[in-house]
């Protein structure tokens, strides 16, 4: 079990602090108690201690690096991650397009934190060990165990702030669930692989630019101007960006900038249909996301651009969305 930290592992600052907020602030041996399945031996191992909300693209890296070393142990049968929910999504799909071994990793975590009077992080702790800890979740990558659902990596989303069951994948719904640790999987995910990070990875920017009516391209060339190595443009409808964003796509793309063209809709991919819209921006060099979400293309496409110049990156992240070798 390796601990990130997150609501899981929050607390409210007692006296003079206690206006400050909860705070990860729990170890990783804290959360797991008595937690484990009957007949699983489990270890718990402090990797950060932060909200997710301040995981950079170095927590993440350092993340995967810690899976990978306990990967190399071989009598090691499974991984659980815990970790913040703000950015849950993001390093669960960092770590399923770089996690080529059969074994499980199972991220977790909680939405009221360690001293709230109706904790959830024990329970979906719990969950979590069960699932890591079954033989059938084998060869499934990278999964998300919370509130009595599992879910693939790739495609789960955030989709509400609060409530206890925060996660969806809109397109494929959950694979399984664990209930009073019985684990039922039933559904798989396409995994295209893309490798895991390096340290090129921390450096590269990668700016997500939101469509709103009149949007010219004043953000684009200001990301940009910031030092951006790719930019995903959150479109209107199946990805339609406005005029004025489209113009300057085909400028970009001669610039060196990877431009992955998204949509703000919560769910459905990608399309290229309206003139002046999608089709002109993947004419100018776009790459279309298909159906994955904001967070996780934007991840894709950092992944691709920190180790490729834009036209093999952008070359390499059409043919992951289509789900072929990249």
């Amino acid at each position: 079990m390796l601990a990130t930290g997150g609501t899981i592992a929050s607390r409210a600052a007692a006296g003079a602090e206690a206006s400050a907020g909860a705070v990860a602030r729990d170890a990783a041996a804290d959360l797991l108690a008595d937690l484990a399945p009957a007949g699983v031996e489990v270890e718990a191992v402090d990797v950060l201690r932060r909200n997710s909300f301040a995981i950079t693209p170095a927590d993440q890296r350092t993340i995967a690096e810690a899976v990978r070393a306990q990967l190399d142990r071989p009598e090691v049968d499974g991984i659980v991650v815990t970790h913040g929910t703000d950015t849950l999504e993001e390093t669960a799909f960092l770590l399923d397009i770089a996690h080529d071994d059969p074994r499980p990793v199972v991220f977790t975590g909680a939405q009221r934190a360690a001293d709230h009077p109706d904790a959830d992080g024990p329970a979906n702790l719990a969950g979590a060990l069960a699932v890591a800890a079954a033989p059938t979740a084998r060869g499934r990558g990278v999964l998300v165990a919370f509130g009595g659902a599992v879910l693939a990596g790739r495609g789960v989303r955030k989709v509400h702030t609060l409530a206890p069951q925060p996660f969806a994948d809109p397109e494929a719904g959950p694979i399984g669930t664990v209930t009073s640790g019985t684990v039922d999987l039933w559904g798989r995910r396409d995994r295209p692989l893309l490798g895991p990070p390096d340290e090129r990875y921390d450096a590269t920017v990668v700016e997500i630019v939101s469509a709103f009516p009149g949007a010219g391209d004043g953000q684009l060339r200001s990301a940009v101007d910031r030092g951006a190595h790719a930019i995903v443009i959150a479109g209107f409808g199946a990805g339609n960006p406005t005029p004025g964003m489209t113009g300057a796509i085909a400028e970009l793309f001669e610039a060196g900038v990877l431009v992955a063209l998204g949509t703000r809709v919560a769910a459905g991919p990608v399309a290229a249909i309206y003139g002046g819209g999608a089709v002109d921006a993947v004419a100018a060099g776009a790459v279309p996301l298909g159906t994955l979400g904001l967070s996780q293309g934007r991840v894709a496409a950092a992944l691709l651009r920190s180790r490729h110049p834009a036209p093999e990156a952008a070359r390499r992240l059409a043919a992951f969305v289509a789900g072929g070798a990249s």
